[in-house]
């Protein structure tokens, strides 16, 4: 059975997302695929997954960090992962996965208040996190000292496939089952397109 032809705008948005790093905005991928705007980049998207459904396609394009990304789905990850020119998955402890929980979830938050939630010290995990992209300082509070300020980074919503901050799981819906399901993806990682962006955990 023969497969559908693709239209030149999905074509076009197929190619712009394989060669893509970066998650891309809908204004952006409507520039580089040559579209009227950021509206029919979305409706092009929808009507590409659809196809990668029908079909059975090992990929699929996904909204994260405010973007689009063509990506492997996660039952591929593993078997994947062999591959020598794939970056390593970058693994936290679970220290760290439960600072950056905290910090997720209630940023830009201060050091001081992180200790006083976890109940630890936590220095050498903002510095883990820092050194990795997760977090980034985003100023000064306004408390005494001026201590700095910690939250995400674009690089951690790209990493757990979020596509905002409000993607989250609810709080209401974690209380008495541990960490968010999010620390765990080590298991049902994904691979970009262009097989150089792998989501690291």
């Amino acid at each position: 059975m023969s497969q559908p032809i693709l239209s030149d705008a999905m074509q076009h948005v197929e190619a712009v997302l394989f060669l893509s790093r970066q998650p891309l905005s809908s204004r952006r991928l409507a520039e580089l695929a040559e579209l009227e705007d950021g509206t029919q980049a979305r409706t092009v998207v929808n009507q590409l997954n659809q196809h990668y459904d029908a079909t059975g396609r090992a990929f699929h394009i996904k909204q994260v960090a405010g973007g689009f990304q063509l990506r492997t789905r996660p039952q591929f990850a593993d078997w994947l992962r062999p591959l020598e020119y794939l970056p390593k998955p970058t693994h936290l402890s679970g220290p760290a996965l439960e600072t950056l929980a905290v910090i997720a979830y209630r940023q830009p938050i201060i050091k001081a208040d992180i200790e006083a939630i976890r109940g630890v010290s936590c220095g050498e995990m903002l510095r883990q996190l820092l050194e990795r992209g997760l977090v980034r300082i985003a100023g000064r509070s306004e408390q005494l000292g001026h201590p700095f300020l910690y939250a995400t980074t674009k690089l951690f919503l790209t990493t757990y496939g979020l596509s905002r901050l409000e993607s989250l799981p609810k709080a209401d819906k974690l209380r008495g089952v541990g960490l968010p399901p999010w620390t765990f993806l080590e298991q049902n990682s994904t691979v970009s397109g262009n097989s150089s962006t792998p989501e690291n955990h």
